[in-house]
C-alpha cells in the first residue's frame, strides 16, 4: 500500500505523509496536538482549528521558509496542500506557452479575495518565484497579511497588496489602466448567505469529529467575506467573468476555482456568450474533495508568447 497522496499535484511537496517529527522541530506548540491513531499514524485532530493553525504554521515554515506565520482566531485557515496544488496547476497552464514553466518576476499573479492567511501568493512566489499581489474588501485581513510579510521582509519585493473599497467589484479599482497580470487567481465565497455558512461549518465540524455537534466552530470557517456573498459561488464568478471582459487586454489567464460542479455550465455558457476566446477546466483532487479550476482567456493563441518575453 502507497503512502503518498497520489491525488496531489505531481510537484506538490505534500505528497508524502507528514513528518511531524520535522514539522515540530518548526513549531514546537505543535507537539501537544500530535497523537497517533487506531492506524498507528501520526495525525492531528482536524476539528481543532487551533492544530490545524499550528500544522499551517509549521507547513509553511519547513516547506516554504516562511517564517512567524499567524492568523487570527476569526479567519479562515486554508488547507495548505490544496492551496499549493491550484498553484501548480496554474504553473502548468502557463508552461503550455513554452514547454516550460516560467519563473521569476516577468510572470505577475492577481490574487483576489488573499485574505488574512496571504497563502496563495506566499506559495506562488516561493515555488516559482512571481511576483504576486493581494487583494481583498477586509482591511483587517490585509493588516494581518501585510504583518506576514513584514516578517518575512525578503518578500517584500515580490508580493504586494491592494484594498479593494467597492466589496461588489472584482477587478474594478484593482487593475489600472497600465497593469498587465499574467494571470488571475480566485477562491470564491461559496455560500449565499450566513446560514448557509454556518450550516456548512457545522457540517465539517461534524464529519471530522464523526460525532453530534450542534455548534459550529466559527473561526473554523473564517470571515463573511470569505465565506459567503449574495448569490453565493455563481453570482459571485459571474459577477468576475463579466467584468474579465473590460480587463480582457491586461490579463493573460483569468482563473477561479469552482466547487460546485453544477455551476461550470452556466458558467462555461456566459463566457461563450462574451466571447473568450479559449476555455479550460482543470480538475483538483485531494482526498474525498474534488474541485475544479475554471480558466479563460480573451487572448489570441498567436499573442500568447509576448507575454513570457
Amino acid at each position: 500500500m502507497s503512502t503518498e497522496k497520489s491525488s496531489l499535484h505531481t510537484r506538490s511537496l505534500h505528497r508524502n505523509p507528514y513528518d511531524f517529527d520535522k514539522l515540530i522541530s518548526c513549531v514546537p506548540e505543535l507537539k501537544e496536538y500530535v497523537f497517533t491513531n487506531s492506524y498507528q499514524t501520526e495525525t492531528i485532530n482536524f476539528s481543532l482549528p487551533k492544530a490545524v493553525k499550528l500544522l499551517n504554521k509549521a507547513l509553511l515554515s519547513h516547506f516554504y521558509n516562511i517564517q512567524n506565520w499567524d492568523i487570527p482566531e476569526t479567519n479562515l485557515c486554508p488547507p495548505i496542500p490544496g492551496r499549493a496544488d491550484y498553484v501548480h496547476y496554474i504553473a502548468d497552464l502557463l508552461a503550455e506557452q513554452q514547454n516550460k514553466i516560467p519563473q521569476g518576476f516577468s510572470i505577475q499573479g492577481l490574487d483576489i479575495g488573499t485574505g488574512a492567511n496571504l497563502v496563495y501568493p506566499l506559495i506562488a512566489h516561493k515555488s516559482y518565484g512571481w511576483k504576486i499581489l493581494g487583494t481583498d474588501i477586509n482591511k483587517n485581513s490585509l493588516k494581518n497579511a501585510q504583518e506576514i510579510l513584514n516578517n518575512n521582509p525578503d518578500l517584500l519585493p515580490a508580493i504586494g497588496l491592494k484594498y479593494q473599497p467597492e466589496s461588489g467589484h472584482i477587478f474594478k479599482g484593482i487593475i489600472n489602466s497600465k497593469d498587465k497580470f499574467t494571470f488571475s487567481m480566485c477562491n470564491p465565497p461559496f455560500h449565499d448567505s450566513e446560514e448557509s455558512a454556518l450550516k456548512g461549518n457545522l457540517r465539517k465540524t461534524k464529519n471530522l469529529n464523526k460525532s453530534k455537534v450542534h455548534k459550529p466552530l466559527l473561526n473554523f470557517g473564517g470571515q463573511q467575506s470569505e465565506l459567503w456573498c449574495e448569490g453565493g459561488e455563481l453570482a459571485f464568478i459571474k459577477n468576475m467573468i463579466e467584468e474579465s471582459v473590460l480587463y480582457s487586454s491586461q490579463v493573460l489567464w483569468f482563473t477561479c476555482l469552482v466547487s460546485k460542479k453544477d455551476n461550470l455550465f452556466k458558467l462555461i455558457t456566459l463566457l461563450k456568450k462574451l466571447k473568450a476566446i479559449e476555455v479550460k477546466t482543470i480538475d483538483m483532487a485531494q482526498g474525498q474533495k474534488i474541485s475544479r479550476i475554471l480558466a479563460w482567456t480573451f487572448i489570441p493563441q498567436q499573442n500568447r508568447k509576448d507575454w513570457f518575453s
